[in-house]
């Protein structure tokens, strides 16, 4: 696929949930195309301006729309008005983001998550089977496993200084603290503990893209592992050295290349 797609402009809109309004940007390729667009599904801290520069390079490199969206409680979007649900996971197929697909008459599409993120990009493809052209996660979590834990403890013991919450609020603002403890505290919550991703992956009938860093603080290689041998449809697994949580931000443009090629043969 070309590189032509040398600029993109971006908008911003919202959409209207259930249970408040949502905060969606869209980055659009300089020359309009029919090609399904890429979604992206934040983690568990994120927001749209958290995935900094990665949806432009990204909308530049496949010649593609690519849309974020801040879940309810995070980023510019409402606050969430009580506490987060611990089938929140699963729900965001019929949540937030159906709601972003209606709001912006997305018809097909390519779900792209990025650690929770990735896990609720699972439950989008199976759930929307007919109009999900192609699932990306990316350091997805595919159940709660011991290094899940203990990266979590680790995080819990940082937040306990205030200047790392203020850093949240740059982001959140004063949704901040409720985005560290539905973060936090629905991961460690002993009901959580036998959450997995195995019921659902065997509804995956699209073609995936499974990325992860051999040295992410929040999930071994056997979560990726899972995944692809899994999902209902091929799966290409990437397994990324010397990398940790974020691969987007710590290898831009080796994602960006992995994603770029993995789409070009698909609508």
């Amino acid at each position: 696929m070309s590189t032509r797609h040398q600029h993109t402009t971006s908008q911003d809109t919202s959409a209207e949930g259930r249970l408040g309004r949502l905060f969606v940007r869209t980055w659009s390729p300089e020359t309009p195309s029919n090609l399904a667009p890429i979604v992206l599904l934040h983690d568990s801290l994120g927001s749209v301006e958290l995935w900094r520069g990665f949806p432009s390079a990204l909308c530049k490199a496949t010649g593609r729309q690519v849309v974020a969206y801040d879940r309810l409680g995070f980023g510019k979007s409402d606050p969430h008005p009580g506490t987060l649900a611990l089938d929140f996971i699963a729900s965001e197929a019929e949540g937030d983001f159906a709601t972003v697909l209606r709001a912006l008459g997305i018809q097909r599409f390519i779900v792209f998550g990025h650690s929770v993120g990735g896990g609720m990009a699972v439950n989008c493809a199976a759930h929307h089977g007919a109009a999900c052209v192609a699932l990306i996660t990316e350091s997805a979590q595919a159940f709660v496993e011991d290094r899940t834990v203990e990266g979590l403890e680790d995080a819990r013991a940082l937040f306990k200084d205030p200047g790392q919450v203020d850093r949240l609020k740059r982001y959140h603002g004063e949704k901040a603290r409720w985005v560290l403890d539905a973060w936090i505290e629905s991961w460690l919550a002993p009901a959580f503990a036998s959450w997995s991703l195995r019921p659902v992956l065997p509804q995956v009938d699209c073609p995936a893209l499974v990325i992860h860093g051999v040295d992410d603080e929040y999930g071994s290689p056997v979560h990726p592992a899972l995944i692809v041998e899994l999902s209902g449809g091929p799966a290409l697994l990437q397994l990324m050295a010397d990398t940790r949580h974020v691969p987007h931000r710590e290898r831009e443009a080796d994602v960006v290349a992995m994603v770029r090629a993995f789409l070009e043969p698909l609508p």
